[in-house]
């Protein structure tokens, strides 16, 4: 490496290091200069803070009740996890109940007993020193609130002072965006060109100063009266050690891009669209023959599973319509062995669970050539059409990878939408309560030959979703405890009511 080169990037690197280094220590000596004059003036709370781990100064000085600050409260709030159990609106009941007037109403109680309360419940209640703590107790139990130990008393006092600011509307989060400026935002710019050219015009720049360094060392070095080195060609500075340095420090960095960014989508299946053993048409069926989506899927509205229907709701219909529009017998007999339906006969096969697949073949080969040949079919091609139909019929209802070997028995579907483990999700809370179509996760199915996953599930979908969609308050008994949102919808307050406003961005809602 030669000297123009060290010289260059010793330069850059202590530039950068002088800018950080010059922000920190100028904040530093303010910070040292404040504590010292509170030292001097013989502030307790700062001399103590002198001979401690440095805190923000806000925090150093003693607060008098009802002197706290909201935004020194705010950041504990959060840090703390509060919203987990309180309503962040500060005025409705949840896990824990609403904190808004929490100092009015133990204003008969001496102040550190409500430090006492926020800082170990549990303590003060086992002391019977304080009324309103037994009271509270009595009124919640056996719901146990956390302990907060790490907080001072002026911690309590600006958790307080963000508590009651937020609950009497002078400190809050801004309103939700509604309109276009969300629809704007969605709709996101790609400039992968220009940063490729930008990537382009920086590597090319690179070569371009490398190459007059190379000329500058020269010159130096010839006008010193010393032997001048071999000008170094662009295959030379290419292979250089600064170059290979910098090249795997670029993979380095774009490996660990690409890593993070396809660990993120790790288990997502946006757009997956597996065949099905039986080629069974939702646009057909939603669609065209506008079935509702709850008669068959009808655990939707009464469960956590929206459940795979079973045969027998299949039967409800094709006891009757046992010739297909599309594939005429070859998916309908598929649905009628799995069963045990004899079409010919117009009943069920007594015993068909016994059956081997032979016997089952006869019954339903039968079937297949009278229907192929009723309907007008070549009779040259019926045993052609007979055995390519059952061997359809065969794949469909076994599993060689599970030794289901067994035409008899249910139809193993594959599975499509599934959401992590840990995520809980309830079906009837979102359809019954929340009266949402299920085209607002799984897209126009009526439209889809062959359904698939249309949104992506993921946890940033459905906390936008939690955050944009309002609640339908009317006429639904579900949400009558909500008696300030009714208010102040017949008031003309608010517009209306979100899945945020009513606690559904809390952590505890989807993992628990």
């Amino acid at each position: 490496m030669t000297y123009f080169t060290k010289t260059y990037r010793y330069l850059l690197l202590i530039f950068c290091l002088f800018l950080g280094a010059g922000s920190t220590f100028a904040q530093q000596e303010q910070a040292d200069d404040l504590t010292a004059e509170s030292v001097a003036e013989g502030d307790p709370a700062a001399t103590a803070a002198a001979d401690a781990t440095p805190i923000p100064d806000a925090a150093t000085a003693a607060v008098s009740p009802g002197e706290g600050d909201a935004d020194l409260g705010a950041a504990l709030w959060k840090a703390n996890i509060c919203g987990s159990c309180h309503a962040a609106s500060m005025k409705d009941n949840m896990t824990g109940p609403a904190l808004g007037g929490v100092q009015e109403r133990w204003a008969g109680e001496p102040r550190e007993h409500l430090y006492e309360w926020i800082q170990n419940s549990q303590k003060l209640i086992g002391s019977g020193k304080s009324a309103r703590a037994i009271a509270v107790w009595n009124e919640w139990k056996p719901t146990v609130m956390s302990s907060y130990t790490n907080l001072s008393n002026d911690d309590v006092e600006h958790l307080l002072a963000y508590i009651n600011a937020v609950y009497t509307g002078t400190y809050g989060p801004k309103g939700i965006t509604v309109g276009p400026a969300v629809a704007e935002n969605q709709e996101s710019a790609d400039n992968t060109w220009l940063f490729v050219i930008l990537g382009g015009a920086l590597v090319l720049l690179s070569l371009i100063l490398a190459r007059v360094t190379s000329n500058l060392q020269y010159m130096v070095e010839t006008a010193e009266g010393t032997t001048p080195g071999t000008r170094r060609t662009l295959a030379q500075i290419l292979t250089s050690r600064g170059m290979i340095a910098f090249v795997i420090f670029v993979v380095v960095v774009l490996g660990g891009y690409t890593t993070v960014n396809h660990a993120i989508d790790l288990g997502r299946q946006q757009d997956y669209q597996p065949e099905q053993p039986i080629k069974f048409s939702h646009e057909v069926h939603a669609g065209i023959h506008k079935i509702e989506c709850q008669y068959c899927h009808d655990g939707a509205r009464r469960s956590k599973h929206s459940v795979i229907p079973a045969v027998n709701t299949c039967m409800n219909c094709h006891r009757a319509i046992n010739y297909g529009s599309q594939y005429g017998t070859a998916e309908i007999t598929k649905i009628f062995a799995a069963i045990g339906w004899d079409p010919t006969e117009g009943a069920y096969i007594e015993n068909y669970d016994q059956m081997t697949n032979e016997q089952a073949e006869k019954i339903y080969s039968k079937w297949i050539a009278d229907k192929y040949i009723s309907e007008g079919g070549d009779i040259d091609e019926v045993e052609n059409v007979v055995e390519e139909q059952w061997e359809g019929i065969y794949a469909a209802l076994t599993n060689e990878y599970t030794s289901d070997e067994r035409v008899p028995g249910p139809i193993e579907w594959t599975r499509i939408h599934n959401l992590p483990d840990h995520a809980y999700f309830n079906h009837a809370q979102h359809v019954t309560v929340g009266k949402l179509k299920c085209q607002n996760c799984h897209g126009p199915v009526e439209e889809m030959e062959v359904v698939y996953q249309y949104s992506p599930l993921s946890m940033g979908w459905c906390i936008n979703c939690h955050r944009e969609t309002q609640v339908q308050f009317e006429d639904n008994d579900y949400y009558n405890s909500y008696q300030r949102y009714h208010e102040e919808l017949k008031e003309g307050a608010r517009d209306g009511v979100t899945v945020e406003d009513i606690g559904g961005l809390n952590c505890q809602r989807c993992h628990y």
